[in-house]
């Protein structure tokens, strides 16, 4: 592996492969991404020329990722950013990008660590535990409204036992429940009658 207080360096070959020098193997733009977001610095050089090509290796990740439907940048942004090229304003661009999502950075720590002081621990954790309650419920809910192949769903009464006071009374909440749609569809039926 490469040091930690120096980037690793990637060279790019005119077969279009990328090959990490810290680590002796090829990678995909893929690769470089998960770089990215785990933090670790590179630097990629064309292996040829020797230049520096980071820059455009790092605009075609955002190419890919944009294109899997990951959509980060709104159409409006992108067709300013255009406008800036050429223009006098272009030298200020960088700069001004550049604290805008440094500040961005700063701002998204803060929620985090707000989310984790409400909720304690990571607040990622509490939402996720929050959605798996939410779906349990549901699944319970939604199994009192399947009383055929009931045990299939992980109901707890098995299929041999007689069915029990609370089984009587989803059976009959049930035929209400089909009385009421049978009634609902005669109205139905006699509405579209009258209106031909």
């Amino acid at each position: 592996m490469a040091k930690q207080d120096e980037p690793t360096i990637i060279k790019k070959y005119a077969n279009r492969r990328l090959y990490n020098t810290g680590t002796s193997t090829y990678v995909t733009l893929e690769d470089l991404a998960q770089m990215v977001k785990s933090g670790e610095d590179f630097v990629v050089f064309d292996a040829k020329s020797g230049e520096e090509i980071t820059r455009s290796v790092l605009t075609q990740i955002i190419f890919e990722q944009e294109g899997k439907g990951q959509n980060l940048l709104p159409v409006t942004f992108l067709r300013q950013l255009i406008r800036f090229y050429g223009d006098s304003m272009q030298t200020l661009v960088p700069s001004y990008l550049e604290q805008s999502i440094s500040s961005l950075t700063r701002e998204q720590e803060k929620f985090r660590q707000q989310l984790s002081q409400t909720f304690g621990g990571t607040g990622l954790e509490a939402i996720e535990e929050q959605v798996r309650r939410n779906s349990e419920m549901f699944e319970r809910a939604l199994r009192m409204f399947m009383p055929f192949g009931a045990n299939q769903t992980g109901d707890e009464t098995p299929a041999s036992e007689p069915p029990t006071a609370s089984a009587a009374g989803r059976d009959s909440d049930i035929s209400a429940l089909k009385e009421q749609i049978e009634a609902m569809q005669r109205r139905l039926d006699k509405m579209g009658d009258e209106g031909k």
